[in-house]
């Protein structure tokens, strides 16, 4: 979800592409930049790291790409924090490693409040997926039957603590229902059994789920935003569906660019400018419109807001949900 500072900033992108141009002073020469991913090279984070890489290495040189997985995000983000401020790294993540993960483990190798964010790349709405085997057809008659079986209906995520759990956590909260968690190791494991009616309820990214709705194999109840997707414009939004708990059912992955601590201002100034301008090529929103992706356009000042948000509403969900991750 785009929150409306952002918003606004989507209509001021000319502005922000007046300043992107001459900011290399003449005759630099362009050094060695390394975009830290902490996921494995799959998904929608490693394919829109390597569109946006593309277009950088225009302005930069030589750009790299550097996938380092493991521990929710946090093996990669301790790798990125720890890295010389000056600019020759960056990290570009999903919400885990800069607004989750310090709720959820115990103790962390990285502060993420000392990340300096440089700019948001885009959201993707969560939505409710359930297997057709489920007897509802609407959010509802969702709601009604998970009250009428507490804690007997399965959902499954991408893993504790991602995107998916924290979406279907949020959803119990505000509707007093209660659901057994299926954690899966990535998206692919979790769609295939959701797939298979093995669970029956995944609250994927609409990216993943939204092409079986159209073949029938999957139903989509719900989509977490404020407003329908152009992709599905017949499913409707959790506020319109839904009792009026539903309108603070929001809960979208994003994925955002920081820089490690102390990095300096001006350095931060010259990569928001010039990913923002990669972000508004034709190229870059053809990319993300296929995969689902609605692109920002943001300073990053109001990427740090965002992502402040962001920190302090997962927080809640997770201390009321009470989950840890050891």
């Amino acid at each position: 979800m785009a929150s409306p500072f952002l918003a606004r900033r989507a209509a001021t992108l000319g502005l922000a592409l007046a300043l992107a141009a001459g900011w290399l002073p003449a005759g630099a020469a362009p050094k060695q930049v390394r975009l830290v991913v902490p996921f494995p090279p799959s998904g929608n984070l490693d394919t829109i790291t390597r569109q946006v890489a593309e277009g950088l290495q225009q302005t930069f040189g030589v750009v790299i790409v550097e996938n380092r997985p493991g521990a929710n995000g946090n093996i990669g983000a301790d790798n990125a924090y720890k890295s010389a401020p000056d600019g020759s790294t960056l990290m570009f993540a999903p919400y885990g490693p800069i607004a989750v993960n310090q709720h959820l483990y115990p103790r962390l190798s990285y502060d993420p409040a000392q990340w300096v964010p440089v700019a948001m790349l885009g959201t993707v709405p969560n939505v409710l997926a359930i297997h057709p085997s489920l007897p509802v057809h609407d959010l509802a008659g969702f709601i009604a039957y998970l009250r009428a079986n507490p804690g007997k209906v399965a959902f499954a995520s991408q893993g504790a603590g991602s995107s998916s759990h924290l979406a279907a956590e949020l959803f119990m909260q505000l509707t007093g229902t209660s659901m057994l968690h299926i954690p899966y190791k990535g998206t692919g494991p979790a769609l295939v059994d959701l797939l298979g009616g093995q669970v029956t309820v995944f609250f994927d990214t609409l990216s993943s789920s939204g092409k079986y709705q159209k073949s029938g194999k999957l139903r989509i109840l719900a989509v977490a935003d404020d407003k329908r997707s152009p992709l599905l414009p017949e499913v409707p939004t959790f506020a319109e569906a839904g009792p009026p708990s539903m309108t603070r059912m929001m809960a979208n992955a994003w994925y955002a660019v920081v820089a490690p601590p102390k990095t300096p201002r001006d350095v931060v100034q010259k990569y928001e400018r010039a990913i923002n301008e990669v972000l508004a090529s034709p190229a870059t929103k053809r990319k993300f419109e296929e995969m689902g992706i609605d692109p920002l356009i943001t300073t990053s000042a109001e990427a740090g807001r965002f992502m402040q948000q962001e920190t302090e509403k997962w927080g809640q969900v997770i201390r009321a949900g009470k989950i840890t991750l050891d």
